[in-house]
């Protein structure tokens, strides 16, 4: 899907800088045409030299051109099908949310009208410094796509959240926002996100491992392809993509989300991916339940939410119905069968075996269909996400229910 396109990549002052020229060469081996503007900081790190070497063009610093006359603030994003900044330093975010222009990257991002994709990178304390986390929060409001940095020991020898995103990722959500721009206008989306809480007693709960970030990573993908997207988040899920077109709906059992679902109905798609529990406690207790006194307890099942949603008659069903199936093993026969139970349109199978995928940035999955299974390769979340919602788009273009390699 990059083949053509134009990237405008903005590096800015990290140490992380030297992956940009890793995602340049991912970028132009993919055929997209990569223009490069450098902050002061960010030159300081890579070579102008390098960067030109990589993308067979001028490496842009200051904001006046001394070979041609030229706005380089204006001409540079007018010319790029999408914007990239990374790494994106805490600083020049904090400048995006100024709105200020003193120098050229900050005054092409203020006169730009492309899409802005942002991959940070900094120390710990400064990613969750409260005045960085409000700048962050802006910026992904304004509408800045957001590629999340790892958790890993940082150059500064601290282990922490800072560590810019692997070249690869963000390569993968590029390609993502071409291959889905627009494939989905018009539609309604609802995803369930995250772990679904049941409470024993007034303190105590019973959950799962499940972070959201695979069901986040889905309602961003089909908001930016178009969809308004409800998405419907278990209590201990990481917090709600911003974007102007999700709109985060917090509950906590499993019961509380599938009011939530029924409310949200009508849709045009549903992706079950929370981790519902299947039980709920039928003793429960609004008091502490003391030590000496033993916690005997009682289970009803829960509603089976993708269950319920997939089984609904014809004219109130969405038109695409996912669901996801985390198994320890059988997992290609347990999809299949969860595909049928459920009436699903397609099963996203997990092997969550030995502590895999619950909280973890990548996923190895499968796509079950009734009349095929599909082996993905180990992604990122995003890039899995951008599969699951090119399904769908392609799923209404063609009414095929295959799955997309």
């Amino acid at each position: 899907m990059l083949e053509g396109k134009r990237i405008l990549l903005v590096i800015t002052g990290s140490i992380a800088a030297y992956k940009s020229l890793e995602l340049i060469r991912l970028l132009t081996k993919a055929g997209a045409s990569v223009e490069a503007a450098l902050t002061k900081g960010g030159a300081q790190f890579v070579t102008p030299l390098s960067v030109e070497t990589l993308t067979g063009k001028k490496a842009h610093i200051e904001m006046w051109d001394e070979d041609a006359y030229e706005m380089n603030h204006i001409e540079l994003s007018r010319r790029a099908d999408l914007i990239i900044v990374a790494p994106a330093s805490a600083d020049f975010l904090a400048k995006m949310v100024r709105g200020e222009g003193d120098d050229l990257a900050s005054t092409l991002i203020l006169a730009n009208n492309k899409p802005v994709i942002i991959a940070p990178s900094m120390n710990v304390e400064m990613w969750e410094n409260a005045a960085f986390q409000r700048n962050l929060k802006q910026v992904q409001t304004d509408g800045a796509k957001l590629v999340s940095p790892q958790v890993d020991t940082l150059a500064c020898g601290e282990v922490g959240i800072g560590k810019m995103a692997e070249p690869e990722t963000i390569f993968d959500t590029a390609n993502a926002y071409f291959q889905l721009a627009s494939a989905l206008d018009g539609k309604t989306a609802i995803v369930t996100s995250g772990a679904t809480i049941e409470r024993i007693d007034g303190v105590r709960y019973l959950s799962n491992f499940s972070s959201g970030k695979q069901g986040n990573a889905i309602a961003s993908a089909l908001a930016d392809a178009g969809a308004r997207v409800k998405l419907i988040q278990g209590a201990n899920s990481e917090p709600a993509p911003l974007h102007p077109r999700i709109e985060a709906i917090p509950v906590e059992s499993a019961v509380e989300m599938l009011a939530a679902v029924k409310t949200a109905l009508p849709a045009d798609i549903f992706v079950a991916c929370a981790a519902v529990c299947d039980f709920r406690i039928a003793n429960r207790v609004e008091r502490k339940i003391k030590k000496s006194e033993g916690l005997k307890l009682e289970f009803e099942e829960n509603p089976d939410i993708a269950r319920y949603v997939g089984n609904l008659p014809a004219d109130e069903r969405p038109a695409i119905a996912i669901g996801f199936a985390a198994e320890t093993d059988d997992l290609i026969e347990r999809a299949r069968a969860k595909l049928e139970q459920k009436g699903c349109d397609l099963i996203v199978a997990n092997d969550v075996s030995n502590g895999a995928v619950f909280g973890q940035d990548s996923n190895q999955a499968h796509f079950v269909t009734e009349n095929e299974s599909l082996e993905l390769d180990s992604m990122s979340k995003d890039a899995l996400a951008g599969k699951i919602a090119t399904w769908a788009a392609q799923k209404f273009e063609s009414k095929a229910l295959g799955p997309i390699a």
